[in-house]
């Protein structure tokens, strides 16, 4: 993994850049694309390093052993070089992430939904949480073009949605989608073909999809949108300079309260500073405030951009998943096909004769493979060792398929990332430690998110089901901890993503998030990105007042 050349000190010049990005990933390569037009010099510092493609899971027959170990979507367990461990045993749901050019959309589902118009008004319309001081109107423009940088396959005039166009056709459904749409039908739900950052067709140099069923383990074929085949390659090419193995140790600052750089290892464990008249961070929700809090200086005992509101780390947001998967007589497609191909948003909204309030997102989820259908059999007690157990494996195999629910989390302060007074990286950087409590709204919510889905799957025709809540090792989405606002008070980041305290540090990824809505959020973030750095260069005058 992440086995591409590395940098070379002696052909870095380190004199100061106009913008300097830390981290390469989903938002990290979207603003380096959007800020390349102003010929500013702008620098991206990734702790990873590139991946081969050919080196991806899904290009072998061991592809499902490998996402058990080093590709693993969890950090602790892959422990590669590019990783830093998360200490997240005081958090029920395990943390997920992935270091190295594209960042965690090297080993996403592909799974790509808008936020919706209320997801930006919580507390007016439901009395919850905080208003976003943007709206779904902002953001538009900045979907749009987002969309079509990333090539997005969908179905336009899904009622769940304001209007909006798809850059390609959508997943073919499979006899998998096919089946739980019935199911949907006869209960009289919404469902739609979902939106997908899977190429259904030839785009932008990027081949279509050839159906492996292994998007969650790197797309070999590059028929998934990582960010490293869709904004890097154009960011480059516009002269962005992008330097991987830099871990970065802190961001410093000057007499005036300005960042004036960054510390980071090199990739011979060297110690470097980097000068800079903007920084920007890239790191996700849990990344972004461990910098953060580790940048100390006497103008900010507790953290950088943390003296007016405290809340650096605070307010974290993991969205909690529920599980339900149906077991069926007849054969379906097995792990074969894109992981997801239809959603329904039939519970998104807040019904106030629901005992929880606002809703989630149903992820259509295909069937397992061999190695792992083995597995959910033997664990749950349904295959049989001896007698009768190739007979009881077959009638697992290619037999599976269903849904999870992606509810929405509200933010609480007391889910947090705060460094660890123990546990370290390779570098002796303090490591994030994760703690977190499942909310009473959420846990309503998931109890109702699994009763629902029972009903789909067994008026679909499963004769059994496997159900998981929350699901263990379903960090993906790490949001909230280092929220936009108007307030310095009670905000981060203003309503452009610049920090409230220090002007010349601006935050793009998923800490900023105010609310994390049912959906996942890649889409959001990059559109945000994109907005952030639009605002950045409409400013450049005076970006700093």
């Amino acid at each position: 993994m992440n086995a591409a050349k590395k940098n070379s000190t002696q052909d870095i010049d380190f004199s100061p850049v106009d913008v300097l990005i830390i981290g390469a990933g989903a938002s990290g390569g979207t603003v380096a694309w959007n800020l390349a037009d102003t010929k500013m010099r702008i620098v991206c510092l990734e702790q990873g390093g590139w991946t081969n493609p050919a080196q991806y899971p899904s290009s072998g027959r061991d592809w499902e052993t490998r996402a058990q170990s080093d590709f693993s979507i969890n950090p602790n367990r892959r422990a590669q070089p590019a990783d830093y461990p998360v200490n997240d045993d005081d958090c029920p749901i395990k943390v997920a992430n992935f270091n190295g050019v594209g960042g965690g959309t090297v080993l996403y589902a592909g799974h790509y939904p808008r936020f919706h118009p209320s997801d930006f008004k919580v507390n007016t319309l439901d009395g919850v949480a905080d208003d976003w001081p943007i709206d779904y109107s902002t953001l538009e423009p900045f979907y749009n073009e987002n969309d079509r940088m990333t090539g997005v396959s969908g179905l336009a005039g899904d009622p769940a949605y304001p209007a909006k166009q798809s850059v390609m056709p959508p997943l073919p459904m499979g006899l998998s989608g096919q089946t739980i749409a019935k199911g949907f039908n006869k209960l009289g739900w919404h469902w739609w073909p979902s939106d997908s950052a899977i190429a259904t067709q030839p785009y932008a140099g990027r081949d279509k999809c050839i159906n492996l069923g292994a998007c969650l383990h790197g797309c070999a074929q590059g028929a998934k949108a990582s960010t490293d085949i869709t904004y890097w390659p154009e960011a480059i090419r516009a002269g962005v300079e992008l330097r991987t193995w830099c871990r970065v140790k802190e961001i410093t600052v000057g007499e005036d309260g300005m960042a004036s750089g960054v510390v980071y290892f090199d990739a011979d464990g060297v110690e470097q500073f980097q000068a800079a008249h903007v920084v920007i961070m890239a790191c996700n929700g849990v990344g972004t405030p461990r910098i953060l809090l580790n940048s100390t200086s006497e103008q900010f005992p507790d953290g950088l951009a943390n003296n007016s509101s405290g809340l650096v780390g605070k307010n974290l947001m993991l969205h909690p998943y529920s599980s339900v998967q149906g077991i069926f007589e007849e054969e379906l497609d097995g792990y074969r096909g894109p992981v997801d191909s239809i959603w329904s948003q039939e519970f998104y909204e807040t019904n106030a004769k629901r005992d929880f309030v606002r809703g989630y997102t149903y992820e259509f989820t295909r069937g397992r493979g061999p190695v792992a259908t083995a597995l959910t059999g033997v664990h749950s007690g349904r295959i049989p060792w001896g007698a009768g157990h190739h007979a009881a494996y077959r009638r697992l195999y290619n037999r599976i398929a269903g849904m999870v629910a992606i509810c929405e989390d509200l933010p609480e302060e007391h889910n947090t990332v705060t460094l660890d007074p123990q546990l370290t990286d390779a570098h002796g950087i303090p490591a994030p430690k994760m703690t977190y409590r499942i909310s009473d709204n959420s846990q309503k919510m998931l109890d109702f998110s699994i009763e629902r889905a029972s009903e789909v799957l067994t008026v679909a025709g499963a004769k059994d089901l496997l159900i998981e809540s929350p699901i263990a090792g379903g960090g993906w989405h790490l949001m909230g901890t280092a929220r936009m606002g108007t307030d310095p008070k009670t905000s981060v980041v203003n309503e452009w993503g610049r920090s409230h305290d220090v002007r010349n540090l601006f935050i793009v990824d998923g800490s900023i998030f105010v609310t994390s809505a049912g959906v996942n959020p890649t889409r959001t973030i990059q559109a945000l990105a994109l907005y952030i750095s639009d605002q950045i260069k409409k400013r450049l005058t005076n970006l700093f007042d």
